[in-house]
């Protein structure tokens, strides 16, 4: 057996590869949190192996819909990279593994805790064959504390993390936000500690272990809410899709389809009441933002009967160049054939010409992100191994 990649010497690339280029991922991870960690490192260039058990990601079958024999979810976050099944309690298979770990830049999983340690797949024993590995474990409620063995899906979180009780038209009925939003954010935090935690490892040659939680991650950007809450000790309500401290901020009815405005400063406030020919610039129930507040049911009504007089099409044309940030409510259809969105290209196809995807947000300006990969099929790729660096060759030896 070979030595332990050096994760600290420089290796060269050329200027046009991915930002990412090199770097070896071993995707351990199942369902969302951990896969979208992934393929954000894989879009970014990096080289990543997803191993699933025989039978899959549960994602695969988390339709309908499906597309190309897999469920549409399982798209959601396995593009650029490629798949081995394996089988860990199978001793010739577990080897497999255990020398991918032993090769890679960066181990991502969100196993119960400990139970990766069975197998030596653990963060002390990967380690140890690789001492500069960048190991995230990603699970519901972290590796220690009371729940640290319990499941955590995202829906729990959001209850359990406090989000549901903000959101939603009031108390009684608590309402998940639309999308796994613990999950999705969770995954980018995974993004920014291995990015971190490999920043350092350039000074140091030193990996470490990443321990994440969707109940800590969800609680760090309650942000504002929070923040509110431990200030003051007074418990936030929800207020539909209105703002605790700042009005007017929420969608409106007009005559048919609703539209938002999102009003920042009192010369917005200005702007806003000028163009609905309403007085209430110079009311001083409504002068500062502090007054729009405590005058809020009095003001949110006065709007909406201003702007149910006429077509949400009428009034995004009479806003337009207002100089206030204001827009329709669009559902997805609509976004899709939104100008902006369009221009942007918001939702593109993977390099199979067929698998449609939402595009990466990143935009570097000049390594950009070029391939979407195909999300790939079960043990599509069985015998697949981490790429040598770019330049080929292997990469040195780490010094004694």
């Amino acid at each position: 057996m070979s030595s332990p990649p050096d994760h600290a010497a420089p290796r060269t690339r050329d200027a046009a590869s991915p930002p990412l280029a090199g770097l070896k991922v071993l995707d351990l991870s199942r369902i969302l949190a951990g896969p979208y960690a992934a393929q954000i490192l894989g879009d970014m260039g990096a080289d990543v192996i997803k191993v699933e058990h025989p039978r899959g990601d549960d994602t695969r079958r988390w339709g309908p819909p499906e597309h190309d024999g897999d469920a549409v979810y399982y798209l959601t976050a396995n593009r650029n990279k490629r798949a081995r099944a394996v089988d860990f309690t199978q001793p010739e298979q577990l080897a497999t593994v255990l020398e991918l770990a032993r090769e890679a830049d960066v181990v991502i999983e969100n196993f119960k805790v400990g139970a990766l340690a069975r197998f030596e797949l653990d963060y002390a024993r990967v380690a140890a064959r690789n001492p500069g590995v960048v190991y995230c474990s990603i699970t519901g409620f972290g590796q220690t504390g009371p729940y640290a063995q319990r499941p955590g899906y995202d829906a729990l979180i959001q209850a359990m993390g406090g989000l549901m009780s903000i959101t939603g038209p009031d108390r009684e009925t608590p309402t998940k936000v639309g999308v796994a939003v613990a999950d999705i954010t969770t995954g980018l935090y995974a993004v920014i500690a291995i990015l971190a935690a490999l920043r350092e490892r350039d000074r140091s040659g030193l990996g470490q272990h990443i321990d994440l939680s969707l109940l800590d991650t969800q609680t760090s950007w309650l942000a504002n809410i929070a923040m509110n809450y431990l200030t003051t000790g007074v418990v936030p309500e929800p207020m539909g899709t209105a703002h605790p401290t700042i009005v007017p901020y929420q969608s409106f009815a007009t005559r048919d389809r609703p539209l938002c405005v999102a009003i920042g400063n009192d010369e917005q406030f200005r702007r806003f009441a000028a163009r609905l020919d309403a007085p209430w610039a110079d009311d001083p129930r409504f002068a500062t933002n502090a007054a729009r507040v405590e005058h809020r049911a009095i003001l949110i009504d006065a709007i909406e009967a201003r702007l149910r007089t006429r077509s949400r099409a009428e009034w995004l044309a009479r806003l337009e160049g207002a100089g206030f940030p204001f827009g329709p409510v669009n559902d997805l259809a609509e976004l899709a054939r939104d100008p902006q969105a369009r221009a942007r290209s918001l939702f593109t196809t993977m390099d199979d010409g067929r698998t449609p995807c939402v595009r990466s947000p990143l935009r570097f300006s000049r390594t950009p992100i070029r391939r979407y990969r195909r999300p790939p099929a079960l043990d599509e790729h069985p015998d697949a191994e981490f790429s040598p660096p770019p330049g080929g060759g292997e990469p040195p030896a780490r010094k004694k």
